[in-house]
């Protein structure tokens, strides 16, 4: 239990909130870039020719890179700090995103490179999308151990994971939008120009980064009262959080530790239930419904919208069960387990989905919703019992096993529709992947309170 006197936030400034603002913003750019190429899939398959075992591996490209490059954006962003990191993060992204419309030329690229060394040839528009991936992959891996690192940074213990949820909506809001502007843009100028003006939107508000955030200590626009009150509750247990006492401290430190493995494990079984729905979805409407690109717009919307509440709900739940006296950490876990039980209704999706598409839609929303508001929880979970110059390390490393998960779902999701497709029950190939979601959270969190039963503060690094 924390032992400091309680501290209000009546009347003590509220320019944190500016900044979770910006993370959110940051994150809405984020996952339009991202979704561009799964709301196109439908009609680039056809064009190039790609089965879904090729679209898995255009995918999966973006899903591996992310996952390794996550593990050292973490650390990187450690030393380097938040406001660089941010700006480096989103300039590459942004560059990642714009290569895309160049994908035809960078994979004509590789294929010259691999004659010229005598190794065997890609085709060349699957080669150029998965070089266009990873780089976009190398970008946006720096989003989230930056974003939860400024969220630690900006806000007490208490508000994290609500501050947290808020910015963490904006997937939510990109995912929305994303169906909305991409048939549109593309219709009106091609898919090459819509990589190029979604992608560049991120220079827009690399601006404002640069212009509003520093680091809350030097930072001229944060009133002093709103300092002590960010600083607060940083006394856990008799244990100071310190942000950096100049100890250094190492990937296996880290790994020593079962909050580390707890976290990774939760990641590992949980996000690639968010990539397989990002990412698959347009494909299963396209070919259980027979849908076209301008026909996904309003079902994708209702469910991204769906996915917004969750994200926002679910990263209060924990504050009733804190308020009520539980630690940050005991609190997170019971909501988390309330949150653990709702996905399991996906696994009606296939068997009423005969009745209209708005009955897998509305259910996979509510699994989708479920996902964002366990994210906004398990994220906290590290600035909950981690110090402050170890926040984006952790998170890089559970980063890391979520995108391994993901590359995962998405290689098994791709093998088992190309298969189940060619005896004519493409039905059957998403049932299974629709069950394997539904239960991955209830597995996450039955193994990480076994790991980390009770709450403990890491104090030693």
């Amino acid at each position: 239990m924390s032992t400091h006197a309680p501290v209000h936030a009546t009347g003590i400034g509220k320019y944190r909130w500016t900044i979770c603002a910006l993370l959110f913003f940051a994150t809405t750019i984020n996952y339009l870039d991202r979704q561009v190429l799964s709301l196109l899939a439908p009609d680039l398959s056809k064009e190039f020719g790609w089965t879904n075992s090729d679209y898995a591996n255009i995918t999966a490209a973006f899903q591996f890179v992310y996952a390794i490059s996550m593990l050292f954006a973490g650390r990187f962003i450690d030393k380097i700090g938040t406001k660089k990191a941010f700006i480096l993060a989103i300039t590459v992204w942004s560059l990642g995103a714009i290569m895309h419309a160049y994908a035809i030329f960078f994979g004509e690229a590789i294929n010259s490179i691999a004659t010229a060394l005598g190794l065997a040839a890609v085709p060349v528009s699957i080669a150029g999308f998965m070089i266009s991936r990873a780089v976009l992959a190398i970008g946006e891996a720096g989003n989230f151990p930056a974003a939860i690192k400024a969220t630690a940074e900006y806000f007490p213990k208490k508000e994290r994971s609500f501050a947290t949820g808020i910015f963490n909506s904006g997937a939510n809001i990109g995912a929305v939008l994303a169906p909305i502007a991409v048939p549109l843009i593309a219709a009106a100028w091609g898919w090459q120009a819509t990589f190029i003006i979604v992608g560049a939107v991120g220079f827009i508000w690399l601006g404002a980064w640069m212009v509003f955030y520093d680091k809350p200590e030097q930072q001229k626009r944060l009133s002093a009262e709103e300092l002590a009150y960010i600083n607060h509750d940083q006394i856990t247990d008799g244990v100071v959080e310190q942000s950096d006492n100049g100890k250094k401290f190492s990937w296996f430190q880290l790994l020593a530790y079962r909050q580390t493995w707890a976290f990774a494990f939760g990641k590992f079984m949980t996000d690639g239930v968010w990539w397989f729905f990002l990412f698959w979805l347009p494909k299963y409407l396209a070919a259980q419904y027979g849908m076209k690109t301008t026909e996904f717009v309003v079902p994708l919307a209702v469910l991204y919208s769906m996915t917004m509440v969750g994200s926002i709900g679910g990263g209060w739940l924990p504050t009733y069960f804190i308020h009520r006296g539980d630690a940050p950490y005991d609190g997170r876990m019971k909501a988390m387990l309330m949150i653990a039980v709702l996905p399991l209704v996906v696994l009606l999706a296939q068997p009423l989905g005969y009745l209209s598409f708005w009955v897998p839609v509305i259910l996979i929303g509510i699994g989708a919703s479920a996902h964002q508001a366990w994210s906004a929880n398990i994220f906290t979970t590290v600035s909950d019992m981690f110090p402050k110059k170890a926040v984006a390390s952790v998170v890089g490393i559970g980063g890391m096993a979520g995108g391994l998960g993901g590359v995962l779902i998405t290689k098994l999701g791709g093998w088992l529709f190309d298969y189940y497709g060619n005896q004519g029950q493409l039905q059957t190939g998403y049932t299974v992947m629709f069950a394997i979601c539904a239960l991955a959270y209830l597995v996450a969190w039955s193994v990480m309170k076994t790991l980390v039963p009770k709450y403990k503060v890491i104090s030693d690094l």
